[in-house]
């Protein structure tokens, strides 16, 4: 299971196209994801305080474009980047992501349970 935060407009315009694109997918080639151990840190990162959020659970079996795992940043971390648009029936679970009073994020309780399966 990969992750993907995007807006809630984004997607329904996804679900309508039957196919998600990202403003990365065109600026860079790819579509940034994370893994769900990745998530967090990344959402406190880049979205801090931001609301109307959602975060895609990707089946990356299911991913049509090639899926690779990489350290673009020298970060030693290895992240996902979906190298194409993805196919939404890839996506398993779509989840309200909110950040806390403090504008930091959690995982949501729906992702913490998929990552105990």
């Amino acid at each position: 299971m990969i992750t993907h935060i995007t807006s809630e407009r984004t997607w329904q315009k996804a679900r309508k196209e039957g196919i998600y694109k990202s403003k990365s997918l065109t600026t860079e080639g790819f579509i940034h994801c994370s893994t769900i151990e990745q998530l967090v840190d990344v959402a406190n990162y880049l979205f801090k305080g931001q609301k109307g959020l959602l975060v895609l659970a990707i089946n990356e079996e299911k991913v049509e474009p090639e899926v690779r795992f990489e350290d673009l940043y020298g970060s030693g971390k290895l992240y996902p980047h979906i190298y194409g648009a993805l196919n939404i029936d890839a996506v398993e679970g779509v989840f309200e992501f909110n950040p806390g009073p403090d504008g930091l994020f959690t995982i949501p309780p729906e992702l913490k349970e998929r990552r105990k399966k």
